[in-house]
């Protein structure tokens, strides 16, 4: 097979409904947002897609490098093209999900040409995995309860709570829980970045005293040494590398400074399959866990392939809370069934008008 063409289809993404917010600082869920497939084509009639939220980014990057770069190409030479991607990266400086989209396109050609889900092109481990309700920000610790009430009776056996970006009151929150829930449920907590080295140490101590299972990018990824110290000052296993640039290269060195418990991968920051993949063999060879970072078909994927990881991450973005459809009522979520990463099982109707445009060319 040979690479013809490569096409970005813009598409229209509806504003999240309902709308949801965040820690203080960052912004809550997307508004109606301009969105993209990432369309790859063979000469033998195959494609491959994957999907960007930010389509003007995609497109210009396509239009400028990519498309360039890959007509002509066998797009089964995936790690080739990876390291590709890479080279052209030090010119360019791609946002952190380009590679991911290009990658992630040429494993569902692949699977498609295979006729096989990509968790089994990368080597199937699982079939199924329990799932974590991983909450959005909600009002008051009382909400917080509620909800994860709900998410017990829905099937979930593990919760990740989003809060609110203070120390202190991240803290009580984690107590509460722990004492409303007992000591069975598993917990985990998530600062999204929100903490300098004082306050990521005050709530982590609160963290490892109500016994949670991880602690999450409390502080801004750029300093390692910085999660070194925390990581002698507080007893809760830290959670690292979810979303600091340079794929499995700088999770390296997290796990080098001793501060990983555990590290995360997925296909949006870690340049696909492809980087998600050396990531969890690099966790591996230390005897880490690399846990799968956001929802979505392409990351159940991963969770089906990766032998040292635990859960998939289920969004729970509304109280009444929700179980999303790709999470049964044990509160497991299986392997996809389709051929390639199987983008299409969540459309009712066919692809949007544009994309089956570009697939009918």
């Amino acid at each position: 097979m040979i690479i013809t063409a490569v096409d970005v289809v813009r598409v229209n993404v509806p504003a999240y409904d309902p709308p949801f917010v965040w820690r203080a600082g960052l912004p809550g869920s997307e508004p109606q947002a301009d969105g993209a497939w990432l369309v790859i084509h063979t000469d033998a009639g195959v494609s491959g897609i994957a999907f960007a939220l930010r389509g003007a980014m995609l497109q210009d990057v396509v239009d400028r490098r990519i498309r360039a770069e890959l007509i002509g190409r066998d797009p089964i030479a995936r790690e080739f093209l990876w390291e590709r991607i890479w080279e052209l990266d030090r010119i360019d400086r791609f946002p952190v999900f380009v590679q991911g989209v290009i990658d992630v396109a040429l494993w569902d050609l692949a699977g498609k040409a295979a006729g096989m889900p990509v968790y089994q092109l990368l080597g199937s481990y699982r079939e199924s995995l329990p799932a974590y309700a991983s909450t959005v920000t909600f009002g008051s610790i009382e909400e917080y309860l509620d909800v994860a009430d709900q998410c017990l009776e829905l099937g979930y056996t593990a919760i990740k709570l989003h809060a609110w970006g203070d120390a202190h009151r991240d803290a009580r929150l984690s107590e509460a829980l722990r004492e409303h829930v007992g000591p069975d449920v598993a917990l985990m907590y998530d600062g999204s970045a929100g903490f300098d080295l004082l306050d990521a140490t005050y709530l982590g101590k609160a963290l490892a005293a109500a016994d949670f299972l991880w602690y999450e990018e409390p502080m801004r990824e750029f300093s390692v040494t910085a999660y070194s110290w925390l990581a002698e000052r507080v007893d809760v296993p830290l959670i690292v590398a979810e979303v600091a640039e340079g794929s499995h290269m700088k999770t390296a060195d997290f796990i080098a400074t001793g501060c990983a418990a555990a590290v995360r991968t997925s296909t949006g920051l870690r340049g696909g399959f492809t980087g998600a993949m050396r990531t969890a063999h690099l966790a591996d060879a230390f005897l880490l866990r690399a846990e799968v970072h956001g929802p979505g078909v392409a990351n159940r994927h991963l969770c089906m392939a990766i032998s040292n990881t635990t859960y998939y991450e289920s969004l729970i973005d509304s109280n009444p809370a929700r179980r999303p459809s790709d999470v049964d009522a044990s509160g497991d979520t299986h392997a996809p069934k389709l051929p390639g990463v199987g983008f299409e099982e969540t459309w009712i109707d066919g692809p949007p008008a544009a994309l089956a445009a570009a697939l009918a060319d």
